[in-house]
């Protein structure tokens, strides 16, 4: 699979959720969460069905969800919580990288450019998807810490129009120019951080974004599924 990039880019930001990975995330760490007895079948259904109201471009009511979320983190050691999220990255989204996103990260790496992955989720699932994908840095929610363990508040949130300000943030930070930069997701709900960069990709995208893209003449790709096996 070849991916032609357009002339002028120094990098590229690529969403985790349903864009690199061919699954979201989140509803299976609920799955895991709620088979190790941390939550009820209850929370797991309420987590998502608010999961998938994002994966169609509606991100209200997530930040509850997050919130609620972290909440139950309070007084856990963040060392413990990284090394479950490792384990579970290794074991059920390591394999899940989408054909056509391999592909897109060697042509941009073959470009020379910085690799960014720009997500919702916790900054604990961006590393791992760093280390296991090859990216250079991230940009994602992340918890208050204090003596090693969970306040159980959030520090900074990576959802929507909330992860638009954060890449922003970081892009001044690094006197990085975001026109000269790439995007890539499949949610709606990054409408605003498509439209700050200077080459935007609807990866898989929603009902919605689909239709903004082809009213603004965005690139819409397919990137297929991660084999099975």
């Amino acid at each position: 699979m070849s991916v032609v990039l357009p002339g002028g880019l120094d990098g590229a930001l690529f969403d985790l959720d349903r864009t690199l990975l061919d699954v979201n995330s989140g509803r299976l760490w609920l799955v895991r969460e709620w088979r190790e007895g941390r939550i009820s079948l209850r929370d797991m259904a309420w987590g998502g069905y608010w999961l998938a109201r994002y994966s169609l471009g509606h991100e209200e009511g997530l930040d509850e969800v997050f919130d609620t979320a972290t909440r139950t983190l309070e007084g856990t050691s963040e060392a413990e919580l990284d090394e479950r999220v490792r384990t579970w990255f290794d074991r059920e989204l390591a394999h899940r990288l989408r054909p056509g996103a391999q592909a897109a990260l060697d042509a941009h790496r073959v470009a020379g450019h910085r690799l960014v992955v720009a997500t919702s989720g916790s900054t604990y699932v961006a590393r791992q998807a760093m280390q296991h994908f090859g990216l250079h840095d991230e940009v994602s929610t992340t918890f208050h810490v204090e003596d090693g363990h969970f306040l159980g508040t959030i520090d900074r949130l990576a959802i929507g129009a909330a992860k638009d300000s954060a890449v922003a943030h970081w892009a001044e930070a690094a006197g990085l120019d975001l026109s000269r930069w790439a995007f890539y997701t499949d949610s709606a709900s990054d409408l605003a951080l498509m439209e700050r960069v200077g080459h935007p990709v609807a990866v898989h995208p929603d009902r919605k974004l689909a239709a903004v893209a082809r009213e603004r003449g965005w690139p819409v790709v397919d990137w297929g599924t991660a084999p099975v096996g």
